[in-house]
């Protein structure tokens, strides 16, 4: 569906120049260092109404329009019929950028009201529900990737989650097939920080849509982490970066998992990355430094 093309009004160009530039530095390097997109893909892009999803399906467009390799990029819309859903936002929107969309229709609210008790958060099932019907939508359109619009923080987020309830060092990978083997999932904004998206969302002046399933749940456990996170953010500047960084430097060998280490092999005389060494020598913040490196857009 083409229309005219649409361009927001800001109040501030070069603040949205500026972020522009950076969140684009993000993805293009992080499609680069997973390969998350070939030559021939067609990517579905799922867009839910919210910022992050509304900023890469953006930045993914001005890249392609760049990018040394041809793929295709389709937007796809779960209406989960959710009362008071307003309908006609995100059409209008995606028409009036001139991108391939698509709208699924599907009833998951009613199930989702139906099997959750009371007080319970949703999540964990809306998850798998809307997760189901985008892997079919995926099939029946022949996109070879699926783009999700989870940021650097959902994976710090996740991460923290997993550890502290589920007893798993395990995060959200930028780049990951689905448990049948039949689709590529990937994560452009790995490298992006939630509040320079919020910003650019803001100046782009996106119409969001809130979720008014989960969003507005006050009990739940990631929002809990998000807070901590954000106080370790203010408080101990640098933190949250090296935690990230942390997340691409895993040592097997000094963790405590027997089935990715032998550790029951291990005799007199072997090397084994340094030895028994609890720190490293010199332990320091690890700060991104997207605003002054130049980091490559190619996507070959």
């Amino acid at each position: 569906m083409q229309s005219t093309q649409h361009s927001p009004v800001d109040n501030n160009p070069q603040a949205l120049k500026k972020l522009d530039k950076k969140l684009s530095r993000g993805v293009g390097k992080a499609i680069s260092d997973f390969n998350m997109i070939e030559d021939g893909d067609k990517v579905m892009v799922c867009v839910s109404g919210g910022k992050d999803s509304y900023a890469m399906l953006d930045i993914l467009m001005s890249l392609k329009k760049r990018a040394p390799i041809h793929f295709d990029i389709v937007a796809v819309n779960l209406d989960q019929k959710q009362p008071g859903f307003p309908e006609h936002v995100l059409p209008e929107y995606l028409e009036s950028i001139g991108i391939e969309y698509l709208v699924v229709e599907e009833d998951t609210y009613s199930i989702v009201i139906d099997k959750v008790e009371p007080g319970k958060t949703t999540c964990s099932l809306c998850s798998r529900m809307r997760r189901g019907i985008l892997y079919r939508t995926a099939k029946e359109i022949g996109a070879t990737k699926i783009a999700l619009g989870h940021h650097r923080d959902d994976m710090l987020e996740t991460m923290m989650l997993n550890m502290f309830y589920s007893g798993k060092l395990k995060s959200m990978p930028p780049k990951l097939g689905s448990d049948n083997g039949e689709h590529i999932i990937i994560r452009p904004l790995a490298y992006c920080v939630e509040s320079d998206i919020q910003k650019f969302s803001d100046l782009k002046k996106f119409p969001i849509i809130p979720c008014n399933l989960c969003g507005s749940q006050d009990n739940l456990q990631r929002q809990a982490v998000k807070g901590m996170l954000n106080d370790w953010a203010q408080r101990f500047p640098g933190r949250i970066e090296s935690m990230f960084t942390a997340m691409q430097n895993v040592v097997p060998s000094h963790l405590a998992d027997h089935s990715l280490f032998d550790f029951k092999n291990i005799t007199t005389g072997d090397i084994v990355e340094g030895g028994d060494t609890a720190f490293d020598q010199e332990v320091t913040p690890a700060v991104q430094t997207n605003d002054v490196e130049v980091i490559s857009l190619s996507l070959d």
